[in-house]
């Protein structure tokens, strides 16, 4: 099932059941912006006609992050303008292929060989507008801030704020109805990353999976990630086993695991 959910005026989430993923559209005057745009060129063709069901007006594409659920679809939007923080442009270039071997295996092994197939084929697209800390983007009487505050899911995460809206798109700095992803994480930064998106003092926080939540979730997040860290540091400094951490850890010994080995 895939469905919009109006978050604000002119504000959308499309959500998907695959990944429980969660991608964005933000409609000015004179533009609209799509944040992520899925795992492959068939969902990005089907995210681009459900974006021409809501407007007309031209769009640009900026990507939270580069795994491949968020950026793979990327080429149904092009020729347009891809932002990204400087170093998802770099990730793209240094694990794109290894991504699409990797998840075209995957979904091979679970007998869903279209889905393998159409990773297969994805055609990687690099963002060409980058980012460092930060940006702001017109769409025509509505201005956009792109925010990067530091390591953490990944070392590039893009924050996506629609302040006149009080809407953010925080990527997979926040994950609603699963733990957090530690595979290329840097667990010590990830609690300060999210201060500075609560910074933002927006009431909508729309994670990179799951639905739209608000900033009392953001902190209860936060607070999690920051006994993560601390057990991270703990077992790096030979206070606590790993078995131990994972005893006193609010997620699952998979999670946890993961954290500890970055």
């Amino acid at each position: 099932m895939v469905r919009w959910i109006e978050v604000a005026d002119g504000v959308l989430v499309r959500r998907y059941e695959e990944l429980d993923l969660s991608v964005g559209l933000v409609v000015g005057a004179e533009g609209c912006l799509v944040v992520d745009t899925g795992g492959d060129a068939g969902q990005g063709a089907e995210l681009a006609a459900a974006v021409r069901e809501v407007t007309p007006l031209p769009w640009q594409v900026v990507l939270t992050h580069s795994h491949f659920d968020h950026s793979f679809g990327t080429e149904v939007f092009v020729p347009c303008a891809v932002w990204a923080q400087r170093g998802c442009r770099a990730d793209l270039m240094a694990t794109g292929e290894h991504q699409q071997e990797k998840w075209a295996r995957h979904y091979r092994e679970r007998g869903e060989q279209a889905v393998a197939d159409r990773i297969a084929a994805v055609r990687l697209v690099l963002p060409d507008r980058l980012v460092d800390d930060g940006a702001e983007l017109d769409l025509g009487g509505r201005v956009v801030g792109l925010r990067h505050y530091g390591p953490a899911h990944s070392d590039h995460d893009l924050v996506v704020h629609v302040p006149d809206a009080g809407v953010v798109f925080a990527g997979d700095l926040v994950e609603q109805g699963a733990p957090p992803q530690f595979g290329d994480a840097f667990p010590q930064g990830w609690p300060g990353v999210l201060d500075g998106v609560l910074g933002l003092g927006a009431a909508v926080v729309v994670p990179g999976h799951g639905d739209p939540v608000d900033r009392d979730f953001v902190r209860r997040q936060r607070a999690e990630l920051a006994l993560v860290a601390e057990l991270c540091r703990e077992v790096a400094a030979g206070a606590l086993t790993p078995a131990q951490a994972v005893a006193r850890s609010p997620y699952p010994e998979e999670f946890t695991l993961a954290a500890l080995a970055r």
